[in-house]
């Protein structure tokens, strides 16, 4: 309940504080935030030490600051546009679009009172969304080979999908065909596909030929959970 009372109250201040810029908001979808926290926490009991998301920009700034722990007082000052850095800086907004806060990433170094560590990062995106996959599941198998970790047992890869992106970027199934591929594989991918029935502007009938958006795990094999959001108890 804490969880969730956070993300929610984080998406009432930003649209009262900047209710004219874009917003991403999560709204209806915030069982998200305790989902994901409920994840790591139970990840870190299996024995996982890094875990490494990959996200679009819907409701990334609440994963920001709630699971990744970005201080809030710096996502308030992307928004206001007095990000105290040099003009070189490539946090600049310079594409003029006011969504550049949005491509950010950050890495958090967590430690639970017993003594667990967790390493959570979020990976830098463009604004083209599904192309961070590759990335995740790329850096992922890179820190498993830097640690020794040949079945991905310490290192989590996990990346969050729009509905309609999941079914429509064929880069999704591109990275999901390299699943059993020797020098590919990590053990698994967590994808959490966030559904708020709105594909940008199209409804579901109108963006995919399936019911539902994960069909396309099934060509894998994958394990696939339907939840509904408003029950956060069965989302964590």
């Amino acid at each position: 309940l804490e969880r969730l009372a956070y993300a929610e109250k984080f998406e009432s201040i930003l649209a009262t504080k900047f209710n004219t810029a874009k917003r991403f908001g999560l709204e209806g979808c915030e069982s998200m935030i305790p989902g994901m926290k409920t994840m790591v926490d139970a990840a870190t009991l299996c024995g996982v030490t890094d875990v490494i998301i990959g996200m679009p920009h819907r409701g990334r700034l609440n994963v920001l600051c709630n699971v990744v722990r970005k201080p809030i007082e710096v996502i308030f000052r992307e928004f206001m546009g007095t990000s105290n850095q040099g003009s070189d800086d490539v946090s600049q907004d310079w594409s003029s679009s006011g969504d550049v806060k949005y491509h950010l990433g950050t890495s958090y170094d967590r430690a639970y009172p017993d003594g667990r560590r967790v390493q959570v990062e979020l990976l830098p995106n463009p604004s083209h969304l599904e192309a961070v996959n590759p990335l995740v599941v790329g850096k992922a198998r890179a820190r498993m080979d830097a640690q020794g970790d040949a079945r991905g047992d310490a290192v989590l890869p996990v990346i969050v999908h729009g509905d309609a992106a999941f079914a429509g970027q064929g880069v999704v199934y591109e990275t999901m065909q390299m699943v059993a591929l020797e020098a590919y594989g990590t053990g698994g991918t967590i994808h959490v596909i966030c559904n708020n029935q709105v594909g940008f502007t199209a409804t579901p009938e109108q963006g995919r030929s399936t019911m539902y958006a994960s069909d396309l795990g099934k060509a894998f094999g994958a394990p696939i959970f339907n939840v509904n959001a408003d029950d956060p108890e069965a989302v964590c």
